[in-house]
């Protein structure tokens, strides 16, 4: 356990010394520590050293874990970074503090019709698909400025910046830019972009958030059945 913690400084040290070289400042750059599949136990040894920001990429495992965790730490700010069901969003918007995924209009509508209930407004990002690949979930990039007028003119949704996932077959840094260029004309400060294999990358191209676990948590065990 005592690795995680050893982990987790040697990350924010890389983080830091990429925003220093392309003349940020680090802190603005968070690191978003994802620990989809790992245990209560794994993560409160990241929360003993200091972090904070997490993510998690399913709402039901989400919910076994984090409510208890809270109690402790209730400095925590808890991301969704993977797809959510239009059947999950009341659950959702009751246990994060930042939905990263918004990706298609029934879901936007979905969260805009629930906030408006509950009253609870987690910041959201809206997902792009900047591969178009058939498999992932976003909005096409040829779509995107009409989808975040949507979600926050329309729906008055608290649209807070835009997130991608990159190819895996591909350069990152063209889906980085592309995703800073679409951010810029819709002047959204936000752009959650970069995993463990390229956050030093995405810094340089303008990332606030970086979305890293292996490098923290070592390999993710298989989901429970």
């Amino acid at each position: 356990m005592n690795d995680i913690a050893a982990r987790l400084s040697a990350v924010k040290e890389r983080i830091a010394y990429a925003a220093k070289d392309c003349g940020r400042n680090p802190s603005d750059v968070a690191l978003v520590a994802v620990t989809k599949t790992h245990g209560a136990d794994v993560v409160a040894e990241a929360l003993k050293a200091g972090q904070r920001q997490f993510g998690e990429n399913r709402v039901q495992e989400a919910a076994a874990k984090w409510p208890a965790l809270r109690k402790n730490w209730p400095e925590i700010e808890l991301h969704l970074i993977g797809p959510l069901q239009t059947n999950k969003v009341r659950d959702a918007i009751s246990l994060f503090d930042v939905i990263e995924t918004v990706d298609r209009p029934k879901l936007a509508q979905a969260l805009a019709a629930e906030m408006e209930k509950s009253g609870r407004r987690p910041a959201c990002y809206v997902q792009v698909n900047t591969g178009e690949e058939a498999q992932k979930a976003g909005i096409a990039p040829a779509e995107a400025d009409a989808f975040i007028a949507q979600c926050r003119d329309t729906l008055k949704l608290p649209v807070a910046g835009l997130m991608c996932i990159p190819p895996l077959d591909e350069e990152p840094s063209l889906h980085f830019a592309l995703l800073g260029e679409i951010a810029r004309r819709n002047g959204l400060a936000v752009l959650s972009m970069g995993m463990s294999g390229d956050y030093e990358i995405a810094i340089r191209l303008g990332a606030t958030h970086v979305r890293v676990g292996t490098a923290i948590f070592g390999e993710r065990p298989p989901p429970a059945a």
